[in-house]
């Protein structure tokens, strides 16, 4: 069962209740509460995508979404197409908070679990490009993920932007690897660090700290300083660049839970 560790937390004081506080439910996640066997189902995936499509798009609608910066379109427009990266776990409304109204491909697994997440991400109109990291290099190919880096180049040179999570499958969370710099030397195009946080949300302790945002939310997308990777870049500029995206992604990501939790200052 999962185990319920904390039911709201920040309630604003009897005296004082101008600012409504952020709810928030924290729950430790379990892996064997999960029916996995069930959920390899071809139906029982269409299934579950279609009801959490529809679920995102329910907290979508009851929502106030704002943007931190004002007007991302107009800061971020002239370096379209971009690649669009976000922490794991933080990823389910992002098909919601386009800084640019271009077509956009997203970079998903081809784990089992990542099969519910592309198709949920296919029937919110989004594309998808299937592979993966590896935290093995031996396995890039296995896992799909040199086809899915070339592909993510060929849609960057077809003026598409690309969506890629930037921290590596169940290594340590909030850690981005070198797999979207590598993307960015390669293409040219710049890294854009994204975060959406709302109100109102369950927080799973799972390896990447995942969040379900609940409706009727304040809702908050922080776009990150923009980060370009130079073409000739060697191994330690790259390492540079690459904890410069993990920065830029932190920073968003306090900036974002700030706001929609009333601790801007």
């Amino acid at each position: 069962m999962d185990k319920l560790v904390e039911s709201s937390e920040g309630s604003a004081p009897a005296e004082a209740p101008a600012k409504p506080a952020a709810r928030v439910v924290r729950l430790r996640l379990s892996r064997s509460s999960l029916p996995r066997r069930l959920l390899r189902s071809p139906h029982v995936q269409g299934a579950a995508a279609g009801l959490f499509a529809n679920y995102l798009r329910f907290v979508h609608l009851t929502s106030r979404l704002a943007f931190d910066p004002p007007e991302p379109y107009g800061k971020y427009i002239h370096l379209a197409p971009v690649i669009i990266t976000f922490w794991h776990g933080q990823h389910f409304m992002v098909p919601f908070a386009r800084i640019f109204d271009f077509d956009v491909r997203v970079l998903i697994s081809r784990h089992s679990d990542g099969e519910i997440n592309a198709r949920v991400a296919e029937k919110l109109g989004i594309r998808t490009i299937r592979g993966s990291t590896a935290r093995d290099p031996s396995r890039m190919i296995e896992k799909g993920g040199m086809a899915g880096f070339l592909e993510m180049k060929a849609a960057l040179e077809e003026g598409a932007c690309v969506s890629m999570t930037a921290d590596i499958s169940n290594l340590a969370p909030r850690r981005a690897g070198l797999g979207i710099v590598a993307l960015a030397k390669a293409s040219g195009r710049t890294i854009i660090p994204i975060a959406y946080a709302t109100s109102r949300r369950i927080d799973f302790t799972s390896w990447d700290n995942a969040t379900v945002n609940l409706p009727f939310s304040r809702a908050v997308c922080a776009v990150g300083e923009p980060v370009a990777v130079p073409p000739d870049a060697d191994d330690r500029l790259l390492e540079a660049m690459r904890q410069k995206v993990e920065a830029e992604l932190n920073s968003a990501t306090e900036r974002a839970y700030a706001i929609v939790d009333r601790r801007a200052g």
